[in-house]
């Protein structure tokens, strides 16, 4: 640290008499004309000798990311938001104050520069500087060359850094855009209106989460940042909206992991007059859609070092086919609660007093199943005591309609037939209040206001949520969420 602060005060000292000289360090009007990224691709196949007989005239602006000097000659790669291009300066060229103004500069100095294309010796792109301006003067140095930003919290924690320094990080932030932008286009293709509803609400619904709490002064009231955007989707269904989704925030107050972050974003869609099983369907082709448009139309991908094929169909079970054929646990003991019980305490989960039969099975799952659906696997009928939400089967109503989807050995989506009986929800509900009572921090909240939406009928219908973050890892390789999230939470910074 201590060395750090002297670089930072020689930078300063530096930036200091660079002032004393006339030297603006920070001005503003000057116009830049074209990309580097353009200039690369539109001349990379020029010749040395083309290149000579009709020099191209470009001006660009970037960061001084290497700096070399030779006397009367500085050799220099800047980069902006598309691309890094070589920057040649001569003395001769540029004049002797011009030239004295390059030999100040620092890696990191933001600068603007108006030349001609050439090859060099070695055959690179280049621009002779025939005009070189200052930009922004950098005062904090970048990571050396060599060591670079690796340091995991720090790059998350200075992103702007880690933007700066690592190409690949860049690369998987424009994917991650790429991403939603196709998602967008599937979903608007279909006939689906995307919409925005509210962030803070009285009642947070739409899934079993313990939500973030705040205070609205005006009007007196307490509010919480939603945690899905569920019922209010639902109460557009019933408004006549037959097919919607919104993509945006959530906010859920549990604990932080590689595949959790306290702020996430996530895709939920509703369409009247469907079923999860259409639902299913739809995701195999938004995930098949996505791909290629991200993976040059391929369907292979591989994530962390395992080989994928998003190809349809994608295979089905049910959840406790699953726990039998995938996680081993005998048929009888997925039958019979206290087995499941007994299997749970061998598995070292807690068994919890408000904790049913469902429960239990799907925390079992959890942990024997889900980390081996590495293809992608659909999981249908969910048990009613984990889906407030969902419609129950017709022939098994101790079962719902519903499915998850696993890739890669994780939660992808979440999908179901709607619950549109008023009856039924409120009972579903006054059973997750007395769960909540019992100790279930992350149960539903009674929601009366949505009971009386669906009393004035809401169509049958499905809906389902993908989380956006997740989706991203996949097609990124990226081995955490926090890979795809520009700003991650973390723990507060310790002060030196």
């Amino acid at each position: 640290m201590e060395e750090l602060s002297q670089v930072l005060r020689e930078r300063l000292a530096k930036a200091e008499e660079m002032e004393r000289e006339g030297i603006r360090l920070y001005p503003n009007g000057y116009r830049v004309d074209h990309a580097i990224g353009d200039i690369v691709n539109d001349f990379s196949h020029k010749s040395k000798e083309e290149l000579e007989a009709d020099p191209p005239s470009f001006v660009v602006a970037g960061r001084i990311l290497a700096l070399r000097s030779f006397g009367r000659s500085v050799f220099m790669h800047i980069q902006d938001g598309s691309g890094r291009l070589q920057i040649y300066c001569q003395q001769n060229t540029l004049g002797k104050d011009a030239y004295a103004l390059v030999k100040k500069f620092d890696l990191g100095d933001i600068i603007r520069v108006r030349g001609t294309l050439f090859r060099t010796k070695t055959e690179e792109l280049t621009l002779l500087a025939q005009q070189i301006v200052l930009l922004t003067k950098n005062l904090r140095p970048l990571p050396e060359k060599y060591h670079g930003l690796k340091d995991v919290e720090t790059r998350y924690r200075q992103r702007y850094v880690d933007l700066i320094v690592n190409p690949s990080v860049r690369d998987t932030f424009v994917k991650r855009t790429r991403i939603v932008q196709s998602v967008r286009q599937f979903l608007s293709e279909r006939g689906f209106l995307e919409v925005e509803t509210p962030m803070m609400q009285v009642i947070p619904g739409g899934a079993t989460a313990k939500p973030f709490k705040t205070y609205h002064n005006a009007l007196g009231i307490d509010l919480y940042l939603r945690i899905a955007p569920e019922l209010y989707l639902k109460r557009l269904l019933v408004g006549g909206f037959e097919r919607v989704f919104e993509l945006n925030r959530n906010f859920r107050n549990e604990g932080i992991s590689t595949q959790h972050n306290p702020e996430f974003t996530m895709l939920e869609f509703y369409q009247a007059y469907a079923t999860y099983e259409d639902m299913m369907q739809l995701t195999e082709e938004l995930f098949v859609h996505v791909a290629r448009q991200v993976n040059g139309g391929s369907l292979q991908i591989v994530y962390q070092g395992q080989s994928i094929d998003l190809s349809p169909p994608w295979r089905r079970y049910r959840l406790s086919e699953a726990l039998t054929h995938i996680g081993g646990i005998p048929a009888e003991a997925v039958l019979d609660p206290d087995a499941t019980a007994a299997v749970a305490r061998s598995l070292g989960l807690p068994v919890e007093k408000y904790e049913g039969h469902g429960k239990l099975l799907t925390k079992i799952f959890d942990l024997v199943v889900e980390p081996k659906l590495v293809q992608p696997t659909f999981i249908t009928h969910y048990p009613l005591e984990v889906s407030p939400l969902s419609r129950k089967n017709d022939d098994e109503p101790h079962l719902t309609d519903r499915f998850e989807l696993f890739i890669a050995g994780r939660e992808m989506a979440n999908a179901f037939s709607e619950l549109n009986d008023p009856r039924d929800q409120r009972e579903r509900f006054r059973r997750q209040v007395e769960a909540r009572e019992a100790g279930d921090e992350e149960a539903h909240f009674m929601d009366e206001d949505y009971i009386r939406a669906l009393e004035y009928g809401m169509p049958p219908a499905a809906g389902e949520g993908i989380g956006i973050d997740r989706m991203v890892m996949l097609f990124t390789d990226s081995p955490s969420i926090r890979d795809v999230i520009l700003f991650p939470h973390l723990r507060p910074e310790k002060k030196s």
